[in-house]
């Protein structure tokens, strides 16, 4: 959603690139047409990743849709086959993989606690199924669920 202010002969709007996420102020003038075009969000379900990308299948029609690496870019990490993500789509193109607030990831590899070490809140290193470490309670164990927030990579709770 970007912000429009009117002023005078020109129209100042704050518009966003819906690929890359970067806002730009553009001035438009009165005489200038601008095309609108029709974005919707359509859930569909994670499949696998290969040499065209990574495909995302709609579990009602079975309709495959692929998403290039660029699409994706770190994202990729918070990627588990069979879930379902938000997939924005422009005039019915995908364009971006919209992630949730937070994903369930089970956990790989997991150190034991230390005896003793239960002062305040002491937290251990563990790996999740992407293969990503996350920082987490001594309580967790090897394949446990957690939950881990999309924004800072943190542990947000057991799933």
């Amino acid at each position: 959603m970007g912000t429009i202010i009117i002023t005078g002969r020109y129209l100042h709007s704050e518009c966003r690139n819906l690929q890359s996420g970067s806002t730009t102020t553009t001035k438009f003038r009165s005489t200038d047409n601008v095309e609108f075009m029709h974005t919707t969000t359509q859930k569909l379900e994670y499949s696998y990743k290969d040499n065209e990308g990574f495909h995302f299948m709609d579990v009602e029609t079975f309709e495959d849709t692929v998403l290039t690496d660029q699409m994706i870019g770190e994202d990729e990490i918070f990627l588990v086959e069979g879930n379902a993500y938000d997939i924005l789509l422009v005039d019915g193109e995908a364009v971006r993989l919209e992630l949730p607030a937070s994903v369930e990831a089970t956990v790989i590899e997991a150190p034991d606690a230390i005896r003793g070490d239960t002062a305040g809140n002491v937290l251990k290193p563990v790996t999740i199924s992407s293969g990503i470490t996350v920082q987490v309670p001594l309580f967790i164990k090897k394949d446990e669920v957690i939950r881990i927030s999309t924004a800072d990579r943190s542990y947000l709770g057991r799933a």
